[in-house]
């Protein structure tokens, strides 16, 4: 999948340990292969984001996993169980992934998919009136 990557993400991910630098960059290439207009940014100071008219999701790597922060305002279903964090949460909820897991990416990507949709519709404040 071809993207313009940011120079500042590509630097957050160099200076972390492979398993998590191997996370990010799925995670990376997953949301932009979800739609070809999707842009990545690095918001408060140093957290890569990846945005398309509204924040779709954003990286952090924590000392034992790295959370995958879905903008969804708890609007997008996760039939398959993968978010860990966040369920009272009205703007964001949580994939935690740890070393050695591996990424469901059917249902990340149709959540990534779905927010993109809600974010064209006018994002979750005006979808949740």
């Amino acid at each position: 999948m071809k993207y313009v990557a940011d120079p500042r993400v590509d630097a957050y991910l160099a200076a972390l340990p492979d398993w998590q630098r191997a996370i990010c960059q799925e995670v990376r290439e997953l949301v932009h292969s979800a739609d070809a207009e999707v842009t990545e940014t690095v918001k408060r100071t140093v957290q890569p984001y990846f945005v398309l008219q509204g924040n779709i999701c954003a990286l952090l790597a924590a000392k034992t996993h790295v959370n995958v922060f879905l903008y969804d305002g708890a609007i997008v279903p996760d039939p398959e169980g993968i978010i860990t964090g966040g369920h009272d949460n009205k703007t964001a909820r949580t994939v935690a992934v740890r070393e050695g897991e591996k990424i469901n990416k059917r249902a990340l990507k149709a959540m990534f998919k779905q927010i993109i949709a809600n974010n064209r519709a006018g994002g979750w404040r005006k979808l949740k009136t």
